[in-house]
This record gives C-alpha cells, structure tokens and sequence, in this order.
C-alpha cells in the first residue's frame, strides 16, 4: 500500500508546483491584459487586483492528470474508466466561460446555462450517478434520464457554493482544499481499504484538487497578490462535484456488503454516504449554507438570487470585528470539522469519543466567533511561525526608548486606516493604468 501513497504524493507535489510556478507568470498577463476590474460595494480588498488565476489552476489540473496517467498503480484509472477525461472535458468548458467572466463579464444566466452544459458533457462520458441507496428500501437504479438530472443539479450546486464562498483572500481555495483532504481520506479507504475499484478515479481527484488549492494559496494569502476569478472557483468547484459523483453514483452499495463483510459492516461504512448527496455536502457544508442562506435573504427581499450582496458569512465575520485573516481562519476550522468529522463518523459511527470531540471542537469554535476583539500574544520564541502581525514589535521613537510590548494598531486598526500596500506589477496589489508600468520601465532604464 505504500507504493500508492508515493505516487498519489507525486501528483500532488506536481500539482502544486505547475501551479504555484505559473501563477507568477499569470497574474503579470492579468494585468497587461486588463483584467483588473473595479472595486465592487460588496468587495473587502482596497486595491484593485488582477484575476485569471484560474489559469495556473487548470495548468495544475492537466499537469497532475498527465503525470498520474504514467504512473504505475495510477494509470490503472485512466485504462479502466472514462472518468479522468469526463472531468477534464468538463473542466475545460468551465475554465473557459469563466476566463471570459473575468476579463469581459458574462451574465449570471449565460454561466449558469455554461455550468448545465458543462455537467452535461461529464454526463454523457460516463461520469454520473447511477443508483441511490435508500434506507429501508435499498439499493435504487436511475434511469438515464434521474441520473443525468440529479448529477447535473450536484455539479451546479457545488460550483455555486464554492463561487459563493469566493469573498476573501485566500478563503475559497484553503476550504475546498480541506475538503479535499477529508474526501481524499474516504476515498483511498474505499479504494484501497474495501478493494472497490469504482472508488480510484474520485482519490485521484481529491489529490489533484489539493494540489491545485495548495499551490494558488500562496499568491492568494491576504493580502493577495491574484484573485482566481471565477475561472479558478469554478474549476475547483467542478472538480469537487466531480469526485463526489464518482464515489457516491459509482460505487455500488451491493458490492460494498460483500467487502466489509455483512451489511451491518456495511450500513456504518455507508452512513456519510447512505444517500449520495449527504457526503459531498458535508465536505463543503459551510459554502452550500452560505449558499441558501444568500437565496432566502435575497429572495425574500424581492431580489434576484445572483444578486451580489454583503451578507455572506464571511462578510459578517468582519462586521462583528475580526480581522481578515481571523474570518478566514474561523471559516476554516469550520470546514475541517464538519469534513474531518464526517469522515471520522464514517469509520466508526458507534464510538462516542468521535461525537464528543465533535461537540467539544463545536464549542470552541462558538467561543472563538463570540470573542471577536481578542488579540492572542504570541510568545518570543514562536514569532517566526506567526504572521507579523501578531508578532511584539518595536515601536522606539529615540535610541535608548523603551519598546512598546504590542503593536494594537498592526491588529485592530479599521481597515480605511491602514497604509495601502505599494502597488506596482511586482508588488502586492495592482493599481493603475497601463502608462504607470511604462514609466516604472523608464525609469528602470536609467540605471
């Protein structure tokens, strides 16, 4: 079993790298080709920042894909099942309606109807929800028709929720990624645990999705260097949805009996998936409820659903005083606890030590949102490992001065107060017009 695990760490590390390496080269090519657009009432950042980095994304996606396609264990996938080139079809329509999004804008019904045909192309390659468990009715088959339906409306809920979601830096693709993580661990132990080989092409999506997350986040942490627009989101969305169909509308509960070893064995091995839409909405519960919560809000305000607005959990998290990176944080940890103990819950639903921890993690979680003005002081010791921001910093006005013990401003001030970041094409916002980086080049000349 080890040999599995090295190559699926190759293909992440592959991944992670494409797309951390090309993400550089991109955010320069979003500038020059403008798309920078303006600050919306609803956006958090102060700067205007380029976007497109779904394109060093989906570089990583069809990097990771060709390196698994040449492995040993891994290829496998590629000889048995249609699935990695439904997905990658699939996401080539998606990254390119949204790459057109980013740069020129594309109406809320046109992605949409984009996201529908996009679904529909996985569909008719073989990637789809073929039967429901149901408890006290067992195992029910679909017909083409259910299932295309039924996969159609996962894919679009999932892509929405992600791009929902998508309102801080560094937000969407640390939670998808956690998600990842959490499904990645269910799949491989139906895959290699349970010998169910329907179960390979959803781990080879966690780990190509991880590898996607983990390699935009560092251009993405707050404040962000590049936003991956809707192309990124999208994308990712896409690919999550595409792994929770393949393991939930492909692996056949019947089979599933027959491995664990009785159907007792089998229904707690089952239960995050009993019915198929339970696991994946588990795993990206925190974008799915933000999701219905901004069409309650706006529908019950007369408005359209895909109106924009400012009530989004996040938006929230900073209007009752934490800092950026603390809602980014919080909304984190929720995601890791819903996904984590989903999964924890699947391996041994009987065991209670697994329900209190949940309760416990849950109870801390309601202490950190209800202490929204509390600063941590990190201790001397550890302060490389911390952002500068909760760091003790000297603030000596005249040599011999004393040293201020903490720096209140650097954590608590007002977001209108702070100094803009240096803008620039190597800073880490962009601003300005084209002729601003013509003169930088002028000047560069001089030297």
């Amino acid at each position: 079993m080890g040999q599995p695990v090295r190559e699926y760490l190759l293909t992440l590390c592959v991944t992670a790298a494409v797309t951390y390496l090309l993400t550089g080269p991109v955010r320069k090519f979003a500038i020059a080709a403008g798309a920078m657009p303006e600050i919306r009432a609803r956006d958090v950042h102060r700067e205007p920042t380029p976007r497109l980095g779904g394109i060093a994304m989906f570089g990583g996606l069809c990097a990771g894909l060709l390196v698994a396609s040449h492995l040993t264990n891994l290829k496998s996938v590629f000889e048995n099942s249609d699935e990695p080139r439904a997905l990658l079809s699939g996401a080539a329509l998606i990254w390119l309606l949204g790459v057109l999004d980013d740069k020129w804008g594309v109406d809320a019904l046109v992605k949409l109807g984009g996201q529908m045909i996009a679904a529909g192309v996985m569909v008719l390659q073989g990637l789809t929800i073929l039967w429901i468990p149901i408890p006290g009715v067992g195992t029910v088959s679909l017909t083409p028709m259910q299932g295309t339906l039924l996969t159609v409306a996962l894919v679009v809920i999932t892509i929405n929720a992600v791009n929902f979601v998508d309102g801080l830096d560094g937000l969407a693709s640390g939670m998808v990624c956690i998600a990842a993580a959490a499904f990645f661990m269910y799949a491989y132990r139906m895959w290699f645990g349970y010998g169910i080989e329907a179960a390979a092409p959803a781990t080879l999506f966690s780990v190509v999705l991880m590898g996607m997350c983990l390699g935009f986040l560092p251009h993405n942490m707050h404040p962000a260097r590049i936003f991956m627009g809707d192309s990124g989101s999208m994308l990712i969305g896409l690919v999550m949805a595409a792994g929770a169909v393949s393991v939930t509308g492909q692996v056949d509960p019947d089979l599933l009996n027959v491995k664990a070893g009785g159907l007792r064995e089998a229904t707690h091995a089952m239960v995050p998936v009993y019915i198929p839409l339970l696991l994946p909405l588990t795993v990206i519960a925190v974008p799915v409820a933000d999701l219905v919560l901004a069409i309650v809000r706006r529908t019950w305000k007369g408005q359209s659903p895909f109106a924009a607005d400012r009530g989004h959990l996040h938006h929230r998290l900073l209007e009752i005083g934490h800092s950026h990176s603390r809602a980014v944080l919080i909304m984190y940890f929720w995601s890791a606890l819903i996904a984590f103990g989903a999964v924890a819950y699947s391996v041994n639903n009987a065991s209670m030590w697994i329900v209190l921890g949940i309760v416990l993690l849950s109870a801390v979680g309601l202490v950190l949102l209800l202490l929204p003005r509390f600063t941590p002081r990190t201790p001397r010791w550890a302060e490389w490992m911390v952002p500068p921001r909760y760091r003790r910093v000297s603030r000596a006005t005249a040599p011999g001065a004393p040293a201020a013990e903490w720096d209140e401003e650097s954590v608590t001030a007002p977001q209108e107060e702070r100094e803009p970041v240096p803008a620039g094409i190597n800073g880490a916002t962009a601003i300005g017009d084209r002729s601003r980086f013509v003169e930088h080049r002028r000047a560069d000349s001089h030297h």
